[in-house]
């Protein structure tokens, strides 16, 4: 008779860990709860399992299953032999998933007294099997003990030192690796491409004509990796928080913490190093005041990913301020001064482009079936006209902010040909225009922000648009 097959299931049958992504959808859904996982924990980490089980939710249709580890299940199924599911997830999810996959005889989890990991894994199935009357497939440190008194060891997508400490005993049987690039992973964790929104730190050195200051242009390149690293942070924790909603939606679903090829650890792991450095870096090389800009664009970021991104309206102007807090980081970090124009010019026209970006994703969804409300956001397809309307007046609001600005004192003052300026206006009425038509033709499909720097009549345009300023001066 064919000994069983255990298969762990956190890391092995699934590429994420349901403890972590249990925690932070609890967290999303309950920032105001923050600190209440500790107290669990404090009464044992079965204890903080099943408060977690008992209060999220977890979709199991779209968990990110190792396709390889199914296909082993599905052939020593095909060989009759009994396959277990033994977890130190809680029972309340592994029976789920046991129901969802109708691979496994038997269940066997962690519960409101026991938590079924490592050492007390081991115990129960020599308990059960005998020592050495089973066969087991994990991937953790935590599964050492569980293979040295296994009779052959599978170890999938091991963790570093796992697989040199399992071959020690001599009875791996087969090891199963993912391909996977990490800095390629890593790479899109941080979307370094994002940054470009950050090139928006430089506007304030233009503005002012102070693009040729060694020092300001110093200050402001310093400003400008200091503010990437924090936003990469920002980008890191919000896939963390969204990992639920993200596995829902027909591209997000590939982000690399949805899909598992990054584990939710890894991605908690980092959030401090990419905090700690444009933290502490810009309280020792920079003004004050970036720092506390730093500080409140980071906390607005924290708070639209927990819940503010979900209020329809307050989203959006979120969205249109996190643009205007670059500026004045660039106004800051360069000791400049804000000014009435900048500032009303860059709320306009920004609250025009994060309604290009939620029509976007709303039309997306729309013409994919989904007429109900979106996902995680407070909008139906029928606010899509509306949400067309307010986006395109605010961006020709910004048009007649520039118009204003020229007839300005001070700045017929700092221009030779101030009236030149003129010019610039029916380049930006073209270039808002031809941005909401294609919008509504649905063939905006990334960031407005990044389009408009990929996009070559944008690019263009913002050189004549330069080259009408320069002309001015």
């Amino acid at each position: 008779m064919l000994k069983p097959l255990v298969v762990d299931l956190d890391g092995t049958l699934i590429r994420t860990d349901l403890l972590y992504q249990s925690l932070f959808s609890f967290i999303k859904q309950s920032p105001l709860q923050l600190l209440a996982p500790f107290f669990w924990l404090a009464k044992g980490k079965s204890h903080l399992k099943t408060e977690l089980a008992n209060r999220i939710t977890i979709d199991v249709s779209f968990l990110p299953y190792d396709p390889a580890v199914i296909a082993l299940i599905e052939g020593e199924r095909a060989k009759h032999r009994q396959v277990i599911l033994a977890t130190g997830s809680h029972k309340l999810y592994a029976d789920q998933i046991a129901g969802h996959l109708k691979l496994f005889d038997r269940v066997i989890a962690t519960d409101g007294s026991h938590n079924n990991s490592s050492h007390a894994k081991r115990d129960f199935l020599v308990e059960e099997f005998g020592n050495g009357g089973f066969d087991y497939a994990g991937n953790s440190h935590a599964d050492i003990p569980v293979w040295e008194s296994a009779g052959k060891a599978y170890l999938v997508n091991p963790e570093r030192g796992v697989e040199k400490r399992a071959l020690k005993k001599g009875n791996v049987e087969r090891i199963i690796k993912s391909p996977s690039n990490q800095l390629g992973l890593w790479f899109k964790a941080l979307r370094p491409y994002q940054w470009m929104k950050n090139l928006l730190i430089f506007v304030p050195l233009l503005a002012a004509h102070e693009l040729i200051n060694s020092v300001a242009l110093l200050s402001g390149l310093l400003a400008f990796v200091f503010f990437s690293l924090c936003a990469s942070s920002v980008y890191v924790l919000n896939d963390l928080l969204d990992i639920e909603d993200d596995r829902l939606h027909p591209k997000k679903r590939n982000r690399v913490f949805a899909s598992g090829a990054l584990s939710i650890k890894k991605g908690m792991l980092s959030l401090p190093l990419l905090l700690l450095v444009p933290f502490a870096g810009s309280l020792l090389f920079m003004p004050w005041r970036f720092s506390l800009v730093l500080g409140i664009y980071y906390v607005t970021t924290l708070a639209y990913s927990v819940g503010l991104k979900k209020v329809t309206a307050a989203d959006i102007i979120v969205l249109s301020l996190l643009y205007t807090i670059r500026i004045l980081a660039g106004v800051y970090a360069c000791t400049l001064i804000p000014t009435f124009w900048m500032l009303a010019f860059s709320m306009f026209i920004f609250l025009s482009l994060a309604l290009v970006k939620r029509y976007s994703e709303l039309r997306e969804a729309h013409l994919n079936g989904n007429n109900e409300k979106a996902k995680g956001r407070g909008y139906y397809p029928d606010d899509l006209e509306m949400i067309s309307s307010l986006g395109a007046a605010s961006g020709y609001l910004s048009v007649m902010v520039l118009a204003l600005y020229i007839q300005d004192h001070a700045t017929v003052a700092m221009y030779r040909h101030p009236q030149i300026i003129w010019a610039a206006c029916p380049v930006l009425l073209f270039w808002i225009t031809r941005l909401w038509l294609l919008t509504n033709r649905g063939e905006m499909h990334d960031d407005p922000v990044i389009y408009a720097v990929t996009d070559k009549i944008s690019i263009l345009s913002g050189l004549i648009f330069g080259i009408i300023f320069w002309l001015a001066i």
